[in-house]
């Protein structure tokens, strides 16, 4: 559903000043100005020259940060970059106030095509991985394979434990949900989200807990934080109900990309039920189930994602390789080879709007 509302926040050049965003050892980060939107991009150094691209796009509330366990594990075989999406991280909200699916995956496209990284291994958690179930199908000559874990693709019968999590999406809630947990600290919240998102949440450290309770902190003082919040939450519940070639399983059934599908047992927010719909949806694809992780699982098991990963590499290789026969030279190209330019720009009206 379309929105009028304007955008409640204030111009990007006077936002207060917050603490900074915690870098890891071995990362760094960038600021990308796009039309429309500033990126920022969170990367870790190639261990050598030549690695395929991977890109990683978090889920709502998360940042690049939510990558962090994951990247490490795989520099022996991609480039990895993590971005915040617009509004989440250390981004700030884009300058037409859209949270849509359909917003984010411009976002996600301006970058790849202004960056000239495609096509990439594309990896994508919760709202990342509908964002990025929509740039694969909407623009295959970006993606070499796609990686989702824990993809908020529709369901019929939404988990109760998800409910409050929609609820964002309508008005009002928000201001009612601030006033209702005015006098909650930072590290309640922050127990509050854990318990929510991980299947065992005893397997946060002390030291993860502590800067998770950091940037907690951090987001709270930025004044378009919830605006984000609910305008994505928006946009998720609006994806939801799209119909026709641009519902989010029609997209899913013309992804061309090997596909690593990631579920876990104890996910609160998206039915471990919907892993066996989803290995039906996409064409070319295998599953991991991790019966005891919840809804991060690349925080949670980031060895078992990384290795199944791998796998997925080497069997994409070794396809390629097959096909191709002794002689071929690797392009680069997606599978394929299909390009459909602007295809996310020219979708409905009630997709591109942010609610």
């Amino acid at each position: 559903m379309p929105s009028t509302e304007p955008p409640s926040v204030p111009p990007a050049n006077v936002l207060p000043k917050v603490a900074a965003v915690r870098v890891a050892d071995g990362e760094r980060l960038r600021s990308v100005h796009l039309p429309g939107t500033t990126l920022t991009v969170r990367s870790r150094p190639p261990a050598r020259e030549g690695l395929p691209p991977a890109l990683h796009v978090h889920g709502l509330g998360g940042s690049s940060q939510n990558w962090s366990a994951l990247m490490p594990l795989l520099d022996g075989v991609v480039h990895s970059e993590a971005l915040d999406l617009p509004g989440f991280g250390d981004s700030p909200p884009p300058d037409d106030g859209d949270y849509s699916i359909t917003g984010h995956a411009r976002a996600v496209v301006r970058y790849l095509d202004a960056a000239g990284r495609g096509p990439v291994h594309l990896f994508g958690n919760s709202l990342g991985g509908a964002v990025v179930t929509r740039v694969a199908a909407a623009r295959p000559d970006l993606v070499r394979t796609l990686t989702l874990v824990s993809p908020a693709l529709p369901e019929i019968r939404v988990q109760r434990s998800a409910v409050p999590t929609g609820l964002l999406a309508l008005p009002g809630v928000v201001r009612l949900f601030n006033r209702l947990t005015r006098e909650w600290t930072a590290e309640q919240r922050v127990r509050g989200v854990t318990a929510l998102c991980y299947g065992d949440p005893g397997r946060v450290t002390p030291e993860g807990f502590r800067n998770a309770v950091e940037e907690m902190e951090r987001r709270l003082r930025l004044p378009y934080f919830w605006d984000a919040m609910a305008r994505s939450a928006r946009g998720i519940v609006n994806a939801y109900t799209v119909g026709g070639q641009y519902g989010l399983w029609r997209q899913a059934e013309r992804v061309l990309a090997p596909t690593l599908l990631v579920y876990g047992g104890r996910d609160q927010l998206v039915g471990y039920r919907m892993a066996q719909r989803a290995a039906r949806a996409f064409r070319d694809s295998r599953l991991l189930t991790l019966p005891d992780a919840g809804h991060v699982a690349m925080m949670e098991y980031p060895e078992a994602v990384a290795t199944a990963f791998r796998e997925l590499l080497a069997d994409t290789r070794g396809a390629a390789g097959a096909a191709a026969g002794p002689d071929a030279v690797d392009s680069g190209d997606p599978a394929g080879g299909e390009r459909t330019d602007g295809a996310v720009d020219g979708e409905p009206a009630n997709q591109t709007t942010g609610g």
